[in-house]
């Protein structure tokens, strides 16, 4: 990925201030002709600046209220089809490859406490998982953000 000049970074920022901004509203705000904030637009998503344009939706919402990290160890060599089979139980919500003694950081929703001890037994019986070990969320304490890196790369550009 390339670097991020000032005026990407601008731009990046007018984004998380507010997500639906159309490019005419994000031009006049930065002061850019439409075509260069499109042009800016198209680069960076195509050099994957963009992680998604998917809606953050509330698994409680959904009806299921009780989430979990559940810490795997895995097979090493069984890996990739250790993923694909993860990828397969709905209630997985986001899996992280980890260093050190976890290998996977596995993100899950469910409905009650046996829904999750039901979940957790599914994903320890898939060949290659050696152990689990599962921490109920509490509570979200700092959600997902970028804006202050976003802040500290604008001081550094």
């Amino acid at each position: 990925m390339s670097t991020l000049d000032h005026v990407d970074l601008e731009l990046l920022a007018a984004l998380a201030a507010d997500p639906r901004a159309t490019v005419v509203a994000l031009a006049e705000r930065l002061g850019l002709s439409r075509n260069t904030v499109q042009a800016r637009m198209a680069r960076l998503e195509r050099s994957g600046v963009f992680l998604s344009y998917e809606r953050a939706i509330s698994s409680t919402a959904l009806g299921f209220p009780i989430e979990a990290f559940i810490s795997v160890m895995v097979h090493q060599a069984d890996l990739p089809r250790i993923t694909a089979d993860l990828a397969r139980v709905p209630e997985i919500v986001q899996v992280h490859g980890l260093s050190g003694q976890v290998d996977l950081l596995v993100r899950v929703a469910c409905r009650d406490t046996q829904h999750l001890f039901d979940t957790d037994a599914r994903i320890l019986a898939i060949d290659g998982i050696e152990r689990t070990e599962t921490s109920l969320v509490m509570g979200e304490v700092i959600g997902y953000r970028v804006t202050p890196l976003m802040a500290l790369a604008r001081r550094e550009a």
